[in-house]
């Protein structure tokens, strides 16, 4: 990669002008510094002393997601959160995630969710060990996000994931593990693409969330995410068909680490890095 830079630098010498006065530089050397510095920040976080970093932004970044998610229902359950409308807030947390990945997706990987982190263990391209401190995290982020809108607004059942009137608890649990199912091929695809952390995967995550949320949620809640869903469960504490809610999500990850395998066959060196948080946006290992 860097080969091929300089040799496109030296042409860059010859055919570029000075961006001002004090002459500029090329944007070949320019995208090659941005290349380097890209890689040390890679092995950086790569550093096991630095796990902290990327625990911190799965409570973060969990928090975030959660709040927005179940803060939709609990706004629209107040005499001035009554213009939000369904395709609203089906539509924010898919917004939300995209912008988590674009800000912290090279920190942690952006999982938010014990199904993906769970999915990509059992894909092979994350550590068994650092499973349990991700999903603690995640558990962190989403009770601390229920317990703020508890508190500030309060009846954070509101916002709560429950199958609709009429639709029983297993067509919920089938419908959260199809929806799952589908979330999670697009996080596994985009991720051994090392395209997780960039603009792609931000996109094409984000995208699927809002938009089979829209559909999703009148059936089941399209919650695809166990700690989306144990949030205002246990802060509200009523547990009430939560079940659906991890049975039918962790199936859905647990067939789509299948077909993954099916698609793609083994699991790349760079997926697992894009996994951990730790692949360089100009890396293209994970092909």
């Amino acid at each position: 990669m860097l080969a091929a830079l300089r040799a496109v630098s030296q042409l860059g010498h010859m055919t570029s002008t000075p961006a001002n006065d004090h002459g500029g530089e090329p944007v070949v050397q320019w995208l090659e510094r941005r290349y380097r510095a890209n890689t040390l920040d890679a092995q950086q976080f790569d550093d096991s002393s630095l796990e902290y970093r990327r625990l911190f932004s799965e409570v973060w970044g969990t928090f975030l997601l959660v709040v927005v998610a179940v803060g939709g229902g609990v706004i629209g359950a107040t005499a001035y959160g009554g213009d939000l409308t369904l395709a609203m807030k089906a539509l924010a947390p898919g917004m939300m995630v995209m912008g988590i990945i674009f800000f912290m997706g090279t920190i942690s990987g952006a999982h938010l969710n014990p199904a993906v982190t769970l999915a990509f263990a059992t894909r092979g391209n994350f550590p068994w060990i650092r499973v349990p401190g991700y999903i603690l995290a995640q558990f962190v982020g989403a009770t601390l996000a229920c317990l703020f809108l508890q508190w500030t607004f309060g009846d954070v059942m509101a916002g709560a994931t429950l199958p609709a009137t009429g639709v029983s608890a297993a067509t919920a649990a089938l419908m959260e593990g199809l929806l799952t199912l589908g979330l999670v091929s697009v996080i596994l695809g985009t991720a051994t693409g090392a395209r997780n952390i960039g603009i792609a995967g931000a996109i094409a995550v984000g995208s699927y969330i809002g938009l089979v949320s829209v559909w999703g949620a009148p059936v089941s809640g399209a919650s695809m995410n166990p700690i989306r869903s144990l949030g205002p469960a246990l802060v509200g504490w009523d547990f009430t068909n939560y079940w659906v809610y991890v049975v039918g999500p962790l199936a859905g990850a647990m067939l789509a680490v299948v077909f993954e395998r099916i698609l793609r066959g083994a699991p790349t060196k760079g997926g697992a890095a894009a996994a951990q948080g730790i692949l360089a946006p100009n890396d293209t290992s994970a092909l």
